[in-house]
């Protein structure tokens, strides 16, 4: 089973930025993967996700984060990273990350989170 481990975050300032990265611990080309975030009292929430395969296929953006985050990948590095600009007090999270499990819509190997603090 692929593991993954988020690293990245920080405390910044309102209007700072910050690229979050999402390592594999095997190959993850053939799975779609995603950023999720969870803030202290609300539901986990998704940020960010994209397709399987090299070139990265199709991309979707919660509302909140378009136009400020970039999702995108390097599976020749195992990797996914999110690249998040322009950030706000409410992007205050614990963010994670996960792949889709393969023939469902459904999203596991949850990594263990990177807490990011924007400050205002």
């Amino acid at each position: 089973q692929v593991q993954l481990v988020e690293s990245g975050g920080g405390l910044v300032q309102a209007g700072g930025s910050l690229r979050l990265s999402c390592a594999a611990s095997g190959p993850i080309s053939t799975y779609a993967m995603g950023w999720f975030r969870q803030a202290p009292g609300k539901e986990r929430e998704k940020v960010a996700a994209i397709g399987w395969g090299w070139s990265g296929g199709s991309t979707y953006y919660a509302d909140s984060v378009k136009g400020r985050f970039t999702i995108s990948r390097d599976n020749a590095k195992n990797t996914v990273y999110l690249q998040m600009n322009s950030l706000k007090p409410e992007d205050t999270a614990v963010y994670y990350c996960a792949l889709r499990i393969l023939g469902t819509a459904d999203f596991g190997s949850w990594g263990q989170g990177t807490q990011v603090t924007v400050s205002s």
